[in-house]
């Protein structure tokens, strides 16, 4: 046997064995889900190993409020939560009665990171005339010392709500949301300054550059990205928002301005269109995130097993802190109840 026949041959053989492994894993994962009485819930940014093993288990994809609402109405026992920490908290905070799971904890966010509670209590003390709206992507602790608790879906109409009502708004944390929400609102809006590590890398120039390539597409984006990138979509919307218009729209070319996870569910959607991903920053070295949080890729088959097996990386939210937290959730809940609208589309929320 020659060299080149040696090297295929090992390869082939070293794939199969990858395979054959996965599979024995996925088998192990789905009677451990049985054995614990758990049930996944992913978030569209992990991978789509996850995303189809939620689906196929009886679990759930969406973002992190509907993945907290579909838990509590699930009778499992245990929540296991593919995402991110505060995922996970969000899931505890309106499931304070079961056990909630993550693959690992050590799963972040960069607007979490970027707004810690001390902080943050201190700016709102600094601020007292103004209305508290934190997005949904934030600790227990800082839902917890707001006065309403959005999602990218909503935070536009709470706005102009807030504002019809003469209130200032306090928002936090993502600067680029809360700017999108303030031009397109007119409401008096005090940002606080972190931003998504995923959407803050993409650039206006670059999309406009790569839609002259592909002028047949359609440009979605997600409102955490940079007004010079939102300036140049053709839809601005949430997450499932983004997902709906790759299905409904006529387009037969979209070029995606948010997570590269979201891209399972939108070919889902619409398996007959072609989907771009749409320029960073930086490639490969040069890149912080490529287009995919770098903490939703630490969401593994491997890592979601040993959770299963050892009890380890469970969520605890002081129960206080929970309480409090509540309290903004579920006045989001009813505003939307009476907007007869649904509350989706964290965005890498």
């Amino acid at each position: 046997m020659d060299t080149t026949t040696a090297v295929t041959s090992y390869r082939l053989q070293s794939r199969s064995v990858s395979e054959f492994e996965r599979a024995r894993r996925l088998q192990r994962i789905k009677a451990l889900l049985k054995k614990e009485d758990a049930v996944l819930v992913a978030h569209y940014y992990t991978d789509a190993d996850l995303q189809a093993l939620a689906e196929e288990t009886g679990g759930y994809v969406s973002d992190s409020l509907d993945m907290a609402r579909f838990g509590h109405a699930h009778k499992a026992r245990t929540l296991v939560v593919a995402g991110v920490r505060f995922m996970g908290e969000t899931a505890k905070i309106l499931n304070p009665e079961k056990r909630v799971l993550m693959p690992t904890l050590e799963a972040t966010c960069s607007l979490d990171e970027g707004c810690p509670a001390d902080a943050f209590t201190a700016f709102c003390d600094a601020h007292p005339d103004r209305t508290v709206v934190v997005y949904a992507n934030t600790s227990a602790a800082v839902k917890a010392r707001a006065d309403w608790v959005v999602t990218s879906s909503i935070a536009l109409r709470l706005a102009r709500y807030l504002k019809d009502r003469g209130e200032k708004i306090l928002w936090a944390p993502d600067r680029h949301l809360g700017d999108y929400v303030r031009r397109e609102s007119g409401a008096d809006m005090l940002l606080w300054q972190a931003s998504c590590i995923v959407h803050d890398e993409f650039r206006g120039q670059a999309l406009a550059d790569l839609k002259r390539q592909y002028p047949d597409a359609d440009v979605l984006v997600h409102p955490e990205s940079p007004a010079g990138v939102i300036a140049e979509a053709d839809m601005v919307g949430s997450t499932t928002a983004m997902i709906e218009a790759a299905r409904v729209r006529p387009a037969k070319r979209f070029i995606v301005a948010t997570d590269s996870g979201i891209l399972y569910k939108m070919r889902q959607a619409a398996p007959d269109k072609d989907f771009i991903e749409a320029p960073t920053g930086g490639h490969g070295a040069t890149c912080k995130s490529c287009a995919h949080c770098p903490w939703m890729a630490m969401n593994t088959l491997a890592t979601l097993e040993s959770a299963l097996i050892t009890g380890a990386h469970e969520i605890r939210v002081e129960e206080s802190t929970r309480v409090r937290a509540l309290k903004p959730v579920e006045r989001m809940l009813a505003f939307a109840a009476s907007e007869h609208t649904e509350v989706l589309g964290l965005g890498n929320a």
